[in-house]
């Protein structure tokens, strides 16, 4: 498998992981928290693959990237955080340069 499917995985995971934090009540809930720890252990995993074969700067800012677009979006559609302009073009800057990334990246 393609170290960059092995980070999108790891990035995807970390959304999860991220939101469930604040589901687990400061880790009082225990779904929740047995839940946060499969998705972070899964997300850590997968970023230990993929920087395999991708450098750890590049690797580690998609990573942290994705991680910080998806659960700003979760925020905004679960947890009904403000969606406001400035947020939003952010959110634009930030893929802008995750993809940017991905293209200078050998």
């Amino acid at each position: 498998m393609s170290a960059w499917i092995y980070l999108l995985i790891a990035g995807v995971l970390e959304i999860g992981f991220a939101s469930m934090i604040k589901l687990t009540e400061n880790f009082t809930k225990l779904i929740p928290t047995v839940v946060f720890i499969i998705f972070a252990f899964g997300s850590f995993y997968f970023l230990t693959k993929a920087v395999e074969s991708i450098s750890i700067g590049t690797a580690y800012a998609i990573w942290t990237g994705i991680g910080v677009l998806g659960t700003i979006v979760v925020g905004i559609v679960f947890y009904k955080e403000p969606a406001s302009m400035m947020r939003l073009f952010f959110l634009f800057t930030l893929v802008s340069s995750i993809i940017g990334l991905k293209l200078v990246s050998n």
